[in-house]
């Protein structure tokens, strides 16, 4: 029998003992489980600024987690090795949402802020995010979420009053890239537009020669979000050849202060990625 699956666009409807598109949720006994709960791949005390949120507690640290799996199928994936795998393909660390919660609390001293859920996509491991972010903000820290925005608007919802800050990849402004990517550029720019009214929200436009990088999509673009607010920082980074995409060249210098200089046409705040 199959059971769809309801956190994301894609409403995987998925056979007993098989997983979803993004490799991490599955159909156990009739019921939709996250597979990857609890299954940490990489663990880290980072600069905020690496997440990239510049306007967020600048100069703290934050303690970042990733699992596995990813719900889009970007060709330049920057974190192929564990987004674009499946759980026995990689090793992985079983830590409880207890455990993470003292962890922030043990690395306060080091300007520790909170908890990032990062590297990997985290909301497809939607119910351990929102577990460990109750803990964690009953303890009095932050959390971080730096995502693809591809969520469907309920758990979304359901998980902003948990959530401190957002750093949203908008990959582009056009369906039609979305849809090389297996996802929707609605669904993201909603997820933006939510996120945006109840917390802290920054965007990163990875640019990727040859696909998203004319100067009339990042102005439309950066236009967009300044109609929901001009002052959301914008961070226009590089791409280098990775996964799929390794035959082209990384994204030039130049093209990317080209294109930050349009956005700051309608942005407050924007800034130049790996330069």
């Amino acid at each position: 029998m199959r059971i769809e699956c309801n956190i994301c666009p894609h409403h995987c409807k998925i056979e007993e003992g098989h997983l979803g598109l993004c490799n991490a949720r599955s159909n156990h006994k009739g019921k939709i489980i996250n597979e990857n709960y609890g299954k940490v791949t990489a663990m880290a005390l980072d600069p905020i600024e690496k997440k990239p949120l510049y306007h967020f507690y600048p100069g703290s640290r934050i303690l970042s987690i990733g699992s596995y799996g990813c719900n889009l199928r970007c060709p330049f994936c920057q974190n192929c090795d564990i987004s674009m795998v499946k759980g026995i393909e990689l090793e992985t660390s079983i830590i409880s949402c207890e455990e993470i919660a003292s962890k922030a609390i043990a690395y306060k001293h080091l300007g520790n802020i909170g908890i990032a859920y990062t590297y990997n996509e985290p909301l497809i491991g939607y119910e351990y995010v929102r577990d460990c972010a109750k803990l964690v903000k009953e303890k009095g820290m932050k959390n971080v979420v730096v995502t693809n925005g591809y969520i469907c608007e309920e758990p979304l919802k359901e998980l902003l009053p948990l959530i401190d800050a957002f750093n949203i990849d908008l990959k582009g402004f056009t369906e039609e890239y979305y849809r090389k990517l297996r996802g929707d550029l609605a669904t993201v720019m909603r997820s933006i537009v939510l996120a945006s009214e109840k917390c802290h929200v920054e965007v990163t436009t990875l640019i990727v020669p040859g696909e998203n990088d004319t100067e009339e999509e990042i102005d439309a673009l950066s236009q967009w979000l300044a109609s929901i607010n001009p002052e959301i920082p914008l961070h226009i980074t590089r791409f280098f050849p990775r996964f799929r995409m390794q035959d082209r060249d990384a994204t030039a210098v130049e093209k990317v202060y080209q294109l930050a200089k349009v956005a700051r046409r309608h942005l407050k705040y924007v800034y130049e990625g790996n330069c």
